[in-house]
C-alpha cells in the first residue's frame, strides 16, 4: 500500500480514463476525491463502488474551468481529508470541427476545460502540495497535442499546451520535490473513442503498430507508476499510444 494517507484529486474522474486511475490510486491506499462537473450518478456510482471496497473517495462537483469552483475543490478536499499530495488533470471534452467550421465557443470551451483548468488546479493546490513531502502533479494530454489531428486545432493546441505548460511548472518546482509530468495516451476504448464512427475506427487502428486501441487501465498504470516511482522523473512525457506517435 505505497500510497497510504496520500490524498489525490483525480479531475473528471467519473468516467473513463479519470476513473481507471482513480481505482489505481485508491487501490494502493490513497484517498481519492472524484472530482465531475455534471455526471454525478457516475461519480456517486465510483465512491459507492470504492467505500465498498473498503476505500476512502468523495465525490465533489465543480467544473474546472472556472477557478473559484476550483478554489472550493480543493479546500473542499482540504477540510474533509486534511491534506493534498497528488493532483491528476484529467478533465477534458472534444468539439471536433474544421477550422473553418470552428466557432469562437467551440475554441474557448475546449481551451478552458482542457487547458485553462491545469492553471485553476494548480494554482489551488500548490500551497498545499508544498506541505507535502513528495507531491505529484500528473497531467493527462494526448497524442493529438504531439501529433496534431484533422478536425482538431482546438483540442491540440490545448493538448500541446499542457505539455508546455508541465515543462515549465517542473523547472520551477523541483526544488521543492514536486514531480510535475504529462501522460500522453494515445486511442484509448473510452466513451469520446465510442463517437466515433466504426469505419474511422478501423482506419485507426490500422495506424497503430500495436493494432488495437489502449485501455483506460493502461493509463492508469503509467500514472500510478509517476505516483509510486517517479521521485527522479519530471518534466516528461510519458507516451502510451501502441507506437502511434514515437
Amino acid at each position: 500500500m505505497d500510497l497510504v494517507n496520500r490524498v489525490a484529486i483525480v479531475t473528471g474522474g467519473a468516467k473513463g480514463i479519470g476513473k481507471a486511475i482513480a481505482f489505481s490510486l485508491a487501490k494502493k491506499g490513497a484517498k481519492v476525491v472524484i472530482n465531475y462537473n455534471s455526471s454525478e450518478q457516475s461519480a456517486k456510482a465510483v465512491v459507492d463502488e470504492l467505500t465498498l471496497e473498503g476505500y476512502e473517495a468523495l465525490a465533489v462537483q465543480a467544473n474546472v474551468a472556472e477557478f473559484e469552483q476550483t478554489k472550493a475543490l480543493v479546500e473542499r478536499t482540504i477540510e474533509h481529508f486534511g491534506r493534498l499530495d497528488i493532483i491528476v488533470n484529467n478533465a477534458g471534452i472534444t468539439r471536433d470541427r474544421t477550422f473553418k467550421k470552428l466557432s469562437e465557443d467551440d475554441w474557448h470551451e475546449v481551451i478552458n476545460v482542457n487547458l485553462s483548468s491545469v492553471y485553476n488546479t494548480c494554482n489551488a493546490a500548490l500551497p498545499h502540495l508544498l506541505e507535502s513531502d513528495n507531491a505529484r502533479i500528473i497531467n493527462i494530454s494526448s497524442v493529438i497535442g504531439q501529433a496534431g489531428g484533422f478536425g482538431q486545432t482546438n483540442y491540440s493546441a490545448a493538448k500541446a499546451g499542457m505539455i508546455g505548460f508541465t515543462k515549465s511548472l517542473a523547472i520551477e518546482l523541483a526544488k521543492s520535490n514536486i514531480t510535475v509530468n504529462t501522460v500522453c495516451p494515445g486511442f484509448i476504448e473510452t466513451d469520446m473513442l465510442s463517437e466515433v464512427p466504426e469505419n474511422v475506427k478501423e482506419q485507426i487502428k490500422a495506424k497503430i503498430p500495436k493494432r488495437r486501441f489502449g485501455t483506460a487501465d493502461e493509463i492508469a498504470k503509467a500514472v500510478l507508476y509517476l505516483c509510486q516511482d517517479g521521485e527522479y522523473i519530471t518534466g516528461q512525457q510519458i507516451n502510451v499510444n501502441g507506437g502511434l506517435y514515437v
